[in-house]
């Protein structure tokens, strides 16, 4: 059984409880970053606290007495991941490197190594709050922790079913109370550690590397505002720090990458009856149009119901909203669930 063991409790006790179920453990923890840590940033996946991590990481694996390794998966993430969101903001879209993350890197590139390295495992687990089950044919199933406050189901919803079937989730049926009540119980010094922040503890536009370039802010008839530094610095749904005012609040509706705009309007433009999704991944077939579920639009919002429609004449698949949404960025994710079963999802378009 090889565990990802990033540091942090949640890693910690889902190793902790495969040890204490009778699994033959190995610790494995991913390297994504290779440069100086960075005191100026925030703790973040990527930049900082990375050396802190490792150190973490090596002290839990003794203190439970389990063999440690840690993967270097720097050059692949900086290809798969950092580039993809480096391209993807650039080209005017809102990527989750954290989606991307999973699918490349920590259920792909992180195994593969491992196992290239000599490491021989049957199963390999993470300390997501996910449950993964078996349908009637024994094919494996990705459904929604039991805590809807810490449900991670959409971060995974890009795991191909090779990869979930050889993965488990020691945590999907607990509560982070309960993880913490069983680390303290343990003696784990991390019991009462905060959780991870976000993949990058600085501005996101400092990953981008792009030079400052003037750009009007308009509004959705045309009309200049004001102006900016890069359609860059801004993403839909964004209130706070946009420059310009008016008689009402005002929102990024979108932003438009050849022409080097940020389109703003009140709230009453920024509701969404529907949008398309592609580049779709599925557990389970396709649902009919016509089909009512529920999906999550980001991985920070509440479950939604929506109606799916009919494939367009560039097959991107038309997902309507019961309610209005705001803030709909394109680049995101879009998750469907039927109840706690993860249906799949896609890439918000427009």
């Amino acid at each position: 059984m090889l565990v990802g063991l990033s540091g942090g409790v949640d890693s910690a006790v889902a190793a902790l409880v495969l040890r204490e179920c009778g699994y033959e453990v190995t610790a494995v923890r991913m390297r994504i970053y290779d440069g100086p840590d960075d005191p100026s940033l925030a703790y973040g996946c990527y930049g900082r606290g990375a050396a802190e991590e490792r150190a973490s990481a090596e002290a839990l694996a003794r203190h439970l007495g389990l063999p440690f390794r840690e993967v270097d998966c720097v050059e692949a993430w900086r290809e798969l991941v950092l580039e993809y969101f480096r391209s993807e903001y650039l080209a005017g879209r809102t990527p989750n490197p954290c989606v991307r993350c999973n699918q490349m890197i920590k259920f792909g590139a992180l195994p593969r190594l491992a196992e290239a390295g000599g490491l021989a495992f049957d199963f390999f687990a993470t300390g997501h709050y996910v449950r993964r089950t078996l349908d009637a044919e024994g094919r494996p199933e990705l459904r929604r922790g039991l805590d809807p406050r810490k449900d991670q189901s959409y971060f995974l919803y890009r795991l191909s079913r090779e990869q979930l079937a050889r993965t488990l989730f020691p945590l999907g049926g607990m509560t982070k109370a309960e993880v913490r009540g069983l680390a303290a119980a343990r003696g784990l010094a991390v019991h009462n550690q905060p959780d991870s922040q976000d993949l990058y503890g600085g501005r996101y536009v400092d990953l981008l590397g792009a030079p400052d370039r003037e750009g009007a802010v308009v509004d959705t008839r045309g009309r200049v505002l004001g102006r900016h530094r890069g359609f860059w610095h801004f993403t839909p749904g964004q209130r706070k720090g946009l420059g310009v005012c008016g008689p009402a609040p005002l929102y990024v509706l979108r932003v438009d990458a050849a022409r080097n705009e940020v389109v703003v309007g009140p709230a009453s433009e920024n509701a969404f009856e529907g949008c398309f999704i592609d580049a779709t991944n599925y557990f389970l077939p396709e649902p009919a149009p016509g089909t009512r579920l529920i999906a999550r639009m980001r991985s920070s919002q509440p479950l939604q119901e929506v109606v799916v429609g009919e494939r367009d004449e560039w097959g991107r698949l038309r997902i309507d909203f019961v309610r209005p949404m705001s803030g709909l960025a394109p680049g995101q994710s879009l998750v469907l669930y039927q109840d706690d079963l993860v249906i799949g999802g896609g890439i918000i378009q427009w």
